[in-house]
Protein backbone atom coordinates (compact mmCIF):
# COMPACT_ATOMS: atom_id res chain seq x y z
CA UNK A 1 0.00 0.00 0.00
CA UNK A 2 1.03 3.48 -0.70
CA UNK A 3 1.51 5.40 2.76
CA UNK A 4 1.53 8.76 1.19
CA UNK A 5 -1.42 10.86 1.78
CA UNK A 6 -3.16 13.92 1.81
CA UNK A 7 -4.70 13.77 4.79
CA UNK A 8 -4.58 11.48 7.68
CA UNK A 9 -7.29 11.42 10.63
CA UNK A 10 -6.25 10.15 13.49
CA UNK A 11 -9.41 8.68 15.08
CA UNK A 12 -12.38 7.05 13.22
CA UNK A 13 -15.00 8.25 15.55
CA UNK A 14 -18.35 10.29 14.49
CA UNK A 15 -15.63 13.11 13.89
CA UNK A 16 -12.73 11.44 12.30
CA UNK A 17 -14.66 9.30 9.80
CA UNK A 18 -17.29 11.65 8.31
CA UNK A 19 -14.39 14.15 8.07
CA UNK A 20 -12.23 11.19 6.16
CA UNK A 21 -15.53 10.15 4.10
CA UNK A 22 -15.83 14.43 2.90
CA UNK A 23 -12.59 14.86 2.38
CA UNK A 24 -12.18 12.01 0.00
CA UNK A 25 -15.49 12.94 -1.75
CA UNK A 26 -13.80 16.50 -2.34
CA UNK A 27 -10.90 14.16 -4.22
CA UNK A 28 -8.38 13.96 -1.54
CA UNK A 29 -6.39 11.07 -0.65
CA UNK A 30 -7.54 10.13 2.62
CA UNK A 31 -6.17 8.06 5.56
CA UNK A 32 -8.21 7.12 8.84
CA UNK A 33 -6.18 5.69 11.91
CA UNK A 34 -8.43 3.51 14.73
CA UNK A 35 -7.07 2.03 17.83
CA UNK A 36 -9.92 0.18 19.19
CA UNK A 37 -10.00 -2.41 16.49
CA UNK A 38 -13.72 -1.07 15.14
CA UNK A 39 -14.90 1.65 13.97
CA UNK A 40 -17.69 4.43 15.27
CA UNK A 41 -15.09 5.88 18.33
CA UNK A 42 -16.98 5.72 21.79
CA UNK A 43 -19.90 6.46 20.37
CA UNK A 44 -20.86 3.80 18.09
CA UNK A 45 -18.87 0.98 20.68
CA UNK A 46 -19.24 1.79 24.35
CA UNK A 47 -21.57 5.47 24.30
CA UNK A 48 -24.45 6.25 22.19
CA UNK A 49 -25.19 3.53 20.38
CA UNK A 50 -25.09 0.57 23.13
CA UNK A 51 -26.82 3.17 25.47
CA UNK A 52 -29.72 4.13 23.34
CA UNK A 53 -30.23 -0.01 22.83
CA UNK A 54 -30.51 -0.47 26.31
CA UNK A 55 -32.55 2.47 26.86
CA UNK A 56 -35.20 1.18 24.31
CA UNK A 57 -35.01 -2.26 25.40
CA UNK A 58 -34.99 -1.18 28.98
CA UNK A 59 -38.21 1.18 28.77
CA UNK A 60 -39.97 -1.57 27.14
CA UNK A 61 -39.61 -4.35 29.98
CA UNK A 62 -40.98 -1.50 32.09
CA UNK A 63 -44.24 -0.94 30.02
CA UNK A 64 -44.42 -4.46 30.07
CA UNK A 65 -44.38 -4.58 33.41
CA UNK A 66 -47.56 -2.08 33.42
CA UNK A 67 -49.59 -3.52 30.38
CA UNK A 68 -52.11 -4.43 32.59
CA UNK A 69 -53.55 -0.55 33.37
CA UNK A 70 -53.98 -0.58 29.91
CA UNK A 71 -56.00 -3.66 28.95
CA UNK A 72 -53.09 -6.13 27.75
CA UNK A 73 -52.43 -9.25 30.43
CA UNK A 74 -49.07 -11.14 29.82
CA UNK A 75 -48.57 -13.82 32.24
CA UNK A 76 -44.45 -14.79 33.83
CA UNK A 77 -43.01 -11.50 32.17
CA UNK A 78 -39.18 -11.71 32.95
CA UNK A 79 -36.10 -10.27 32.14
CA UNK A 80 -33.43 -12.11 30.08
CA UNK A 81 -30.53 -10.09 30.79
CA UNK A 82 -27.99 -11.99 28.74
CA UNK A 83 -30.26 -11.87 25.56
CA UNK A 84 -30.68 -8.04 26.00
CA UNK A 85 -26.89 -7.21 25.78
CA UNK A 86 -26.34 -9.77 23.27
CA UNK A 87 -29.40 -7.25 21.33
CA UNK A 88 -27.04 -4.37 22.15
CA UNK A 89 -23.98 -5.96 20.98
CA UNK A 90 -25.34 -7.01 17.67
CA UNK A 91 -26.76 -3.72 17.35
CA UNK A 92 -23.24 -2.02 17.79
CA UNK A 93 -21.30 -4.67 15.41
CA UNK A 94 -23.39 -4.11 12.62
CA UNK A 95 -23.43 -0.30 12.63
CA UNK A 96 -19.41 -0.39 13.08
CA UNK A 97 -19.20 -2.88 10.43
CA UNK A 98 -21.76 -0.85 8.21
CA UNK A 99 -18.97 2.45 8.82
CA UNK A 100 -16.53 0.30 7.66
CA UNK A 101 -17.92 -0.48 4.41
CA UNK A 102 -18.73 3.60 4.08
CA UNK A 103 -15.21 4.01 4.55
CA UNK A 104 -14.41 1.21 1.89
CA UNK A 105 -17.36 2.52 -0.59
CA UNK A 106 -15.28 6.08 -0.70
CA UNK A 107 -11.62 4.80 -1.37
CA UNK A 108 -10.93 6.18 2.24
CA UNK A 109 -7.88 3.64 3.51
CA UNK A 110 -8.51 2.68 6.81
CA UNK A 111 -5.50 1.79 9.13
CA UNK A 112 -6.15 -0.32 12.42
CA UNK A 113 -3.83 0.79 15.13
CA UNK A 114 -2.35 3.65 17.34
CA UNK A 115 -1.08 6.85 15.75
CA UNK A 116 1.32 9.19 16.80
CA UNK A 117 3.57 11.93 15.54
CA UNK A 118 6.97 10.95 14.63
CA UNK A 119 7.12 14.22 12.67
CA UNK A 120 4.33 17.10 11.26
CA UNK A 121 4.10 15.43 8.54
CA UNK A 122 4.46 11.86 9.32
CA UNK A 123 2.43 9.64 11.73
CA UNK A 124 3.85 6.44 13.50
CA UNK A 125 1.29 3.55 13.30
CA UNK A 126 1.80 0.90 15.95
CA UNK A 127 -0.97 -2.02 14.71
CA UNK A 128 -2.07 -4.62 17.49
CA UNK A 129 1.24 -6.75 16.46
CA UNK A 130 3.21 -4.69 17.17
CA UNK A 131 4.07 -3.73 13.98
CA UNK A 132 5.17 -0.23 13.09
CA UNK A 133 4.88 1.80 9.88
CA UNK A 134 5.39 5.53 9.19
CA UNK A 135 2.61 7.18 7.14
CA UNK A 136 3.61 10.48 5.33
CA UNK A 137 0.76 13.40 4.84
CA UNK A 138 0.29 16.88 3.77
CA UNK A 139 -2.12 17.39 6.26
CA UNK A 140 -3.54 15.99 9.90
CA UNK A 141 -6.98 16.24 11.69
CA UNK A 142 -6.76 14.51 15.32
CA UNK A 143 -9.87 13.16 16.17
CA UNK A 144 -9.10 10.65 19.09
CA UNK A 145 -12.23 11.33 21.14
CA UNK A 146 -12.28 11.48 24.91
CA UNK A 147 -12.31 8.94 27.72
CA UNK A 148 -14.21 8.72 31.54
CA UNK A 149 -12.39 10.96 34.04
CA UNK A 150 -12.21 8.62 37.44
CA UNK A 151 -12.44 9.65 40.93
CA UNK A 152 -9.59 10.83 42.53
CA UNK A 153 -7.52 7.66 44.28
CA UNK A 154 -10.34 5.19 42.93
CA UNK A 155 -9.27 3.61 39.35
CA UNK A 156 -11.65 2.04 37.11
CA UNK A 157 -11.93 -2.09 37.42
CA UNK A 158 -15.40 -2.23 35.43
CA UNK A 159 -16.66 -4.62 38.32
CA UNK A 160 -17.49 -2.53 41.31
CA UNK A 161 -16.26 1.14 40.02
CA UNK A 162 -17.73 1.72 36.81
CA UNK A 163 -17.10 4.14 34.23
CA UNK A 164 -19.87 4.38 31.54
CA UNK A 165 -18.20 1.30 29.26
CA UNK A 166 -18.43 -1.06 32.63
CA UNK A 167 -22.00 -0.03 33.35
CA UNK A 168 -23.38 -1.13 29.73
CA UNK A 169 -22.14 -4.68 30.30
CA UNK A 170 -23.21 -5.94 33.84
CA UNK A 171 -24.08 -9.64 33.69
CA UNK A 172 -26.94 -9.28 36.45
CA UNK A 173 -28.85 -6.08 37.66
CA UNK A 174 -27.39 -4.75 40.61
CA UNK A 175 -29.42 -4.55 43.78
CA UNK A 176 -28.23 -1.31 44.29
CA UNK A 177 -26.49 1.34 42.02
CA UNK A 178 -25.14 4.56 43.12
CA UNK A 179 -24.17 7.13 40.61
CA UNK A 180 -22.18 9.80 41.23
CA UNK A 181 -22.34 12.99 38.70
CA UNK A 182 -26.18 13.86 37.80
CA UNK A 183 -25.20 14.50 34.00
CA UNK A 184 -27.03 13.00 31.19
CA UNK A 185 -24.49 9.94 31.20
CA UNK A 186 -25.24 8.89 34.62
CA UNK A 187 -28.79 9.78 34.31
CA UNK A 188 -29.64 8.06 31.26
CA UNK A 189 -27.77 5.02 33.14
CA UNK A 190 -29.65 5.27 36.06
CA UNK A 191 -32.96 5.18 34.05
CA UNK A 192 -31.79 1.63 31.97
CA UNK A 193 -31.22 -0.33 35.43
CA UNK A 194 -33.77 1.31 37.85
CA UNK A 195 -36.28 0.05 34.74
CA UNK A 196 -34.76 -3.26 35.53
CA UNK A 197 -35.06 -3.45 39.27
CA UNK A 198 -32.01 -1.80 40.77
CA UNK A 199 -32.48 1.14 43.54
CA UNK A 200 -30.40 3.94 41.83
CA UNK A 201 -28.78 6.93 44.18
CA UNK A 202 -27.25 9.37 42.57
CA UNK A 203 -25.01 12.13 44.39
CA UNK A 204 -24.63 15.77 42.86
CA UNK A 205 -22.09 17.84 44.16
CA UNK A 206 -24.01 21.45 43.02
CA UNK A 207 -27.54 22.06 43.71
CA UNK A 208 -29.04 20.92 41.10
CA UNK A 209 -29.00 17.79 37.99
CA UNK A 210 -27.88 18.41 34.49
CA UNK A 211 -25.42 21.34 34.51
CA UNK A 212 -26.23 24.10 32.20
CA UNK A 213 -29.66 22.89 30.81
CA UNK A 214 -32.38 25.53 31.91
CA UNK A 215 -33.15 25.30 35.22
CA UNK A 216 -36.85 24.79 34.73
CA UNK A 217 -36.19 21.97 32.75
CA UNK A 218 -33.86 20.41 35.17
CA UNK A 219 -36.26 21.19 37.77
CA UNK A 220 -38.84 19.41 36.40
CA UNK A 221 -37.17 16.62 35.14
CA UNK A 222 -35.35 15.74 38.52
CA UNK A 223 -39.01 15.73 39.84
CA UNK A 224 -39.91 13.32 37.32
CA UNK A 225 -36.91 11.35 38.06
CA UNK A 226 -37.83 11.01 41.56
CA UNK A 227 -41.04 10.10 40.58
CA UNK A 228 -40.02 7.15 39.08
CA UNK A 229 -37.80 5.91 42.24
CA UNK A 230 -34.46 7.32 41.70
CA UNK A 231 -32.74 9.10 44.75
CA UNK A 232 -31.17 11.76 44.64
CA UNK A 233 -28.83 13.92 47.18
CA UNK A 234 -27.64 17.17 45.67
CA UNK A 235 -25.10 19.40 47.14
CA UNK A 236 -23.40 16.60 48.27
CA UNK A 237 -19.62 16.16 47.85
CA UNK A 238 -18.12 12.75 47.87
CA UNK A 239 -14.79 12.34 49.81
CA UNK A 240 -13.60 8.62 49.61
CA UNK A 241 -14.38 5.72 47.74
CA UNK A 242 -13.98 2.38 49.47
CA UNK A 243 -14.15 -1.11 47.61
CA UNK A 244 -15.16 -4.22 49.67
CA UNK A 245 -14.97 -7.43 48.79
CA UNK A 246 -18.46 -7.58 46.93
CA UNK A 247 -19.62 -3.68 47.63
CA UNK A 248 -18.75 -0.10 47.27
CA UNK A 249 -19.01 2.31 50.39
CA UNK A 250 -18.74 5.99 49.20
CA UNK A 251 -17.73 8.52 52.17
CA UNK A 252 -19.93 11.87 51.50
CA UNK A 253 -20.49 14.89 53.22
CA UNK A 254 -23.67 17.59 52.33
CA UNK A 255 -24.03 21.50 52.63
CA UNK A 256 -25.13 21.53 56.09
CA UNK A 257 -21.14 19.50 56.94
CA UNK A 258 -22.94 16.18 57.75
CA UNK A 259 -20.76 13.39 56.93
CA UNK A 260 -22.79 10.23 55.83
CA UNK A 261 -21.69 6.53 54.50
CA UNK A 262 -23.49 4.95 51.12
CA UNK A 263 -23.02 1.26 50.31
CA UNK A 264 -24.01 0.14 47.39
CA UNK A 265 -23.17 -3.23 44.89
CA UNK A 266 -21.84 -0.91 42.06
CA UNK A 267 -20.93 2.83 41.86
CA UNK A 268 -20.78 4.76 38.46
CA UNK A 269 -18.83 7.34 38.15
CA UNK A 270 -19.80 9.56 35.64
CA UNK A 271 -17.78 13.24 36.39
CA UNK A 272 -17.22 14.09 32.74
CA UNK A 273 -14.96 13.42 30.28
CA UNK A 274 -11.60 14.04 29.49
CA UNK A 275 -9.21 14.75 25.74
CA UNK A 276 -7.67 11.34 24.91
CA UNK A 277 -4.49 12.91 23.63
CA UNK A 278 -1.97 11.52 26.08
CA UNK A 279 -0.15 9.06 23.14
CA UNK A 280 -0.28 11.25 20.15
CA UNK A 281 3.06 12.81 20.63
CA UNK A 282 1.76 16.23 20.61
CA UNK A 283 4.57 17.56 22.37
CA UNK A 284 7.01 16.44 20.16
CA UNK A 285 6.06 19.02 17.66
CA UNK A 286 4.20 21.94 19.35
CA UNK A 287 0.82 21.51 19.32
CA UNK A 288 -0.59 23.66 22.26
CA UNK A 289 -3.08 21.94 24.86
CA UNK A 290 -5.24 24.30 27.10
CA UNK A 291 -5.58 24.62 30.62
CA UNK A 292 -7.91 22.16 30.49
CA UNK A 293 -6.26 19.73 28.40
CA UNK A 294 -8.01 20.37 25.58
CA UNK A 295 -6.08 21.25 22.12
CA UNK A 296 -6.08 24.86 21.25
CA UNK A 297 -7.18 25.74 17.81
CA UNK A 298 -7.93 28.87 15.77
CA UNK A 299 -11.35 29.42 14.01
CA UNK A 300 -10.34 26.88 10.74
CA UNK A 301 -9.70 23.87 13.24
CA UNK A 302 -5.87 23.99 12.87
CA UNK A 303 -3.70 24.18 16.07
CA UNK A 304 -0.66 25.99 16.56
CA UNK A 305 0.88 23.60 14.03
CA UNK A 306 0.48 24.77 10.85
CA UNK A 307 -1.36 22.12 8.62
CA UNK A 308 -2.53 19.96 11.85
CA UNK A 309 -6.15 20.04 12.55
CA UNK A 310 -8.33 19.09 15.76
CA UNK A 311 -12.01 18.42 15.78
CA UNK A 312 -14.46 16.62 18.35
CA UNK A 313 -14.02 16.07 22.05
CA UNK A 314 -9.71 16.91 22.00
CA UNK A 315 -11.27 20.82 21.53
CA UNK A 316 -13.25 22.89 23.63
CA UNK A 317 -17.12 22.57 23.15
CA UNK A 318 -19.65 19.72 24.54
CA UNK A 319 -18.26 16.85 23.83
CA UNK A 320 -21.11 15.36 21.56
CA UNK A 321 -21.24 13.22 18.18
CA UNK A 322 -23.26 15.67 16.18
CA UNK A 323 -20.95 18.34 17.13
CA UNK A 324 -17.49 16.54 16.04
CA UNK A 325 -19.55 15.46 13.36
CA UNK A 326 -20.15 18.94 11.86
CA UNK A 327 -17.07 19.75 12.56
CA UNK A 328 -15.65 16.75 10.14
CA UNK A 329 -17.38 17.81 7.40
CA UNK A 330 -16.36 21.93 8.06
CA UNK A 331 -12.50 20.94 8.38
CA UNK A 332 -12.67 18.71 5.39
CA UNK A 333 -14.09 21.24 3.55
CA UNK A 334 -11.53 23.83 4.57
CA UNK A 335 -8.63 21.49 3.87
CA UNK A 336 -10.05 21.42 0.50
CA UNK A 337 -10.02 25.13 0.30
CA UNK A 338 -13.46 25.78 0.53
CA UNK A 339 -15.59 27.67 3.31
CA UNK A 340 -16.22 25.34 6.17
CA UNK A 341 -18.60 26.53 9.19
CA UNK A 342 -20.12 25.17 12.10
CA UNK A 343 -22.96 27.20 14.19
CA UNK A 344 -22.18 26.95 17.54
CA UNK A 345 -25.30 28.87 18.59
CA UNK A 346 -27.45 25.49 17.13
CA UNK A 347 -26.07 22.79 18.32
CA UNK A 348 -28.87 20.50 19.77
CA UNK A 349 -28.48 18.48 22.48
CA UNK A 350 -30.62 15.53 24.22
CA UNK A 351 -31.07 13.04 27.18
CA UNK A 352 -32.56 9.64 25.87
CA UNK A 353 -34.58 8.47 29.33
CA UNK A 354 -38.19 8.46 29.54
CA UNK A 355 -39.75 11.51 29.20
CA UNK A 356 -36.61 12.77 26.84
CA UNK A 357 -35.00 15.92 27.40
CA UNK A 358 -34.26 18.15 24.69
CA UNK A 359 -32.37 21.34 24.10
CA UNK A 360 -31.19 24.09 21.40
CA UNK A 361 -29.59 27.41 22.00
CA UNK A 362 -29.89 30.11 25.00
CA UNK A 363 -31.36 28.63 28.54
CA UNK A 364 -33.53 31.22 30.58
CA UNK A 365 -30.05 31.63 32.77
CA UNK A 366 -28.12 32.97 30.04
CA UNK A 367 -30.32 35.42 28.89
CA UNK A 368 -30.80 37.06 32.17
CA UNK A 369 -26.95 36.67 32.62
CA UNK A 370 -26.31 38.65 29.48
CA UNK A 371 -29.28 41.14 30.47
CA UNK A 372 -30.72 40.27 26.94
CA UNK A 373 -35.08 41.01 27.04
CA UNK A 374 -36.97 38.48 26.15
CA UNK A 375 -40.02 36.29 26.57
CA UNK A 376 -41.21 33.26 26.83
CA UNK A 377 -44.08 30.75 25.81
CA UNK A 378 -44.65 27.35 27.12
CA UNK A 379 -46.95 24.12 26.51
CA UNK A 380 -47.90 21.55 28.30
CA UNK A 381 -48.04 18.15 26.68
CA UNK A 382 -50.53 17.48 29.30
CA UNK A 383 -52.69 19.73 26.80
CA UNK A 384 -51.73 17.80 23.67
CA UNK A 385 -54.22 15.46 22.05
CA UNK A 386 -51.68 12.94 20.83
CA UNK A 387 -50.03 12.74 23.97
CA UNK A 388 -53.33 12.09 26.04
CA UNK A 389 -54.41 9.61 23.46
CA UNK A 390 -51.27 6.97 24.39
CA UNK A 391 -50.88 8.17 28.16
CA UNK A 392 -47.66 10.09 28.24
CA UNK A 393 -48.10 13.60 29.08
CA UNK A 394 -45.43 14.70 31.09
CA UNK A 395 -43.40 17.42 30.38
CA UNK A 396 -43.89 20.74 28.67
CA UNK A 397 -42.21 22.72 25.23
CA UNK A 398 -40.64 26.21 26.47
CA UNK A 399 -39.39 28.94 23.99
CA UNK A 400 -37.38 31.51 24.33
CA UNK A 401 -37.68 34.43 22.00
CA UNK A 402 -36.15 37.80 21.74
CA UNK A 403 -38.62 40.77 23.08
CA UNK A 404 -38.07 43.34 20.33
CA UNK A 405 -37.89 41.46 17.26
CA UNK A 406 -39.19 37.71 18.42
CA UNK A 407 -36.27 36.27 16.83
CA UNK A 408 -35.86 32.48 18.93
CA UNK A 409 -33.44 32.13 21.05
CA UNK A 410 -34.08 29.02 22.52
CA UNK A 411 -36.18 26.03 22.86
CA UNK A 412 -36.38 23.40 25.37
CA UNK A 413 -38.34 20.25 25.73
CA UNK A 414 -38.79 17.25 28.43
CA UNK A 415 -41.54 14.91 27.02
CA UNK A 416 -42.44 12.39 24.31
CA UNK A 417 -40.20 12.30 21.35
CA UNK A 418 -38.26 15.55 22.49
CA UNK A 419 -35.34 14.32 20.62
CA UNK A 420 -37.33 14.27 17.51
CA UNK A 421 -39.03 17.49 18.00
CA UNK A 422 -35.58 19.41 18.88
CA UNK A 423 -34.48 19.19 14.98
CA UNK A 424 -38.02 20.95 13.73
CA UNK A 425 -36.81 24.40 15.91
CA UNK A 426 -33.06 24.01 15.25
CA UNK A 427 -33.92 24.11 11.15
CA UNK A 428 -36.14 27.22 12.50
CA UNK A 429 -33.55 29.08 14.72
CA UNK A 430 -30.90 28.40 11.44
CA UNK A 431 -33.04 30.20 9.17
CA UNK A 432 -33.54 32.59 11.69
CA UNK A 433 -37.23 32.30 12.46
CA UNK A 434 -39.44 34.33 14.50
CA UNK A 435 -41.71 32.76 17.16
CA UNK A 436 -44.34 33.44 15.07
CA UNK A 437 -42.96 31.83 12.07
CA UNK A 438 -43.44 28.65 13.88
CA UNK A 439 -46.95 29.40 15.26
CA UNK A 440 -48.00 30.04 11.74
CA UNK A 441 -46.39 26.63 10.12
CA UNK A 442 -49.47 24.44 10.01
CA UNK A 443 -48.22 20.88 12.25
CA UNK A 444 -50.25 17.91 11.71
CA UNK A 445 -53.33 16.94 13.75
CA UNK A 446 -53.02 15.18 15.81
CA UNK A 447 -48.77 15.00 16.77
CA UNK A 448 -46.60 16.01 19.62
CA UNK A 449 -45.26 18.66 17.10
CA UNK A 450 -48.31 20.59 17.80
CA UNK A 451 -47.00 21.37 21.23
CA UNK A 452 -44.50 23.29 19.49
CA UNK A 453 -46.81 25.30 17.67
CA UNK A 454 -48.66 26.11 21.22
CA UNK A 455 -45.44 26.80 22.83
CA UNK A 456 -45.18 29.35 19.71
CA UNK A 457 -48.34 31.23 19.74
CA UNK A 458 -47.64 31.29 24.15
CA UNK A 459 -45.23 33.54 23.54
CA UNK A 460 -47.58 36.42 22.45
CA UNK A 461 -50.29 34.63 25.22
CA UNK A 462 -52.32 33.14 22.41
CA UNK A 463 -52.41 29.62 23.01
CA UNK A 464 -55.54 27.90 21.79
CA UNK A 465 -55.42 24.34 23.84
CA UNK A 466 -54.13 25.84 27.14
Amino acid sequence: MDNNFDVVIIGGGPGGYVCAIRLSQLGLKTACIESRGSLGGTCLNVGCIPSKNLLNLSENFYKAKNFHKIGIEIDNLKLNLKKMMENKNNSVETLTKGVEFLLKKNKVSYFKGTGSFKSKDEILLIDNKKKETIIKTKSTVISSGSKPTHFPGSQFDEKLILSSTGVLNLESVPKKLIIVGGGYIGLEMGSVWSRLGSEVHVVEFMDHITSGMDREISNEFMKILSKQGIKFSLETKVNKILKLSNSVKLETINKDGKNNILEADKVLISIGRKPNTESLQLDKIGVKLDKKGSISVQNNYETSVKNIFAIGDVISGPMLAHKAEEEGIAVAEIIAGQSGHVNYDIIPSVIYTSPEVASVGKTEEDLVSKGQSYKVGKFPFMANSRAKAINDTEGFVKILADNKTDKVLGVHIIGPHAGEIIAEVSVAMEFGASSEDIARTCHAHPTFSEAVKEAALAVEKRQIHS
